[in-house]
């Protein structure tokens, strides 16, 4: 089985898919996590996010992922990248690096070739991102599209980095900015699959979002069983 997670940045979906997995005894492949280590990639090399610059940056590119206790351990070149990519900078330089054609199409192939591997040896996979079930896999068994009122997402990312006010006010401004080049790029936009199940989570609890997607999975599990 595989379980498409979209949504805007701040609305749950890294820790709410890391968690389903847990539960479901699934494969978490965070593909945010890829865009981010390419983004930290181009950072570190002082390259801009533009196409004439991903070859030297992808010549470069080593990157190993894989579970750990804390969830998702990411490693370039041997270094344990896990927190650093996490950054707000590199969130904000991710979501440019995803509108590169060149660097989708390298990702997209190795997010497929990650799950289908899983998935034939019998196992589940959670992958979570902007556009899993748009273009990913747009035939994964359950979508679904998590929301959430950008205040409250600017509120959970503060908390996250133990930010002030003037920290949630920074950071309000850059996911608004953020949400606006995701949704409007040409390349792989922010936006619902037709039959994703979407659910906002600005009045659920972590613990209420895990619930609700476990239960969805073992729906669409028995209703795969029956068919």
């Amino acid at each position: 089985m595989i379980i498409a997670i979209d949504g805007p940045a701040g609305s749950g979906k890294s820790t709410t898919a890391r968690a389903v997995a847990r539960r479901l005894g699934f494969f978490y492949l965070d593909t945010g996590a890829m865009y981010r280590a390419v983004a930290l990639t181009f950072m570190r090399q002082g390259l801009e996010p533009i196409s004439r610059h991903v070859e030297d940056a992808l010549a470069r590119f080593d990157l190993d992922m894989e579970p750990s206790s804390q969830g998702l351990r990411v490693t370039l070149a041997g270094e344990d990248v896990t927190d650093a990519i996490r950054e707000e900078a590199v969130g904000a330089m991710a979501s440019q690096v995803s509108r590169l054609p060149e660097v989708r199409e390298r990702l997209v192939l190795e997010q497929r070739r990650l799950a289908r591997e899983e998935e034939a040896a019998g196992g589940g996979v959670v992958l979570e991102g902007r556009d899993i079930g748009t273009v990913v896999f747009p035939d994964a068994d359950l979508k679904l599209f998590l929301t959430a009122d950008l205040s409250v997402r600017a509120r959970r990312r503060a908390a996250q980095i133990q930010g002030n006010d003037s920290d949630r006010t920074r950071i309000q401004k850059e996911m608004a900015e953020r949400d606006h080049r995701d949704t409007t790029r040409e390349e792989s936009p922010l936006q619902k699959a037709v039959d994703a199940v979407e659910i906002d989570t600005t009045d659920l609890n972590f613990q209420e979002q895990v619930a609700r997607i476990v239960a969805l999975a073992g729906e669409r599990k028995r209703r795969r069983t029956a068919d």
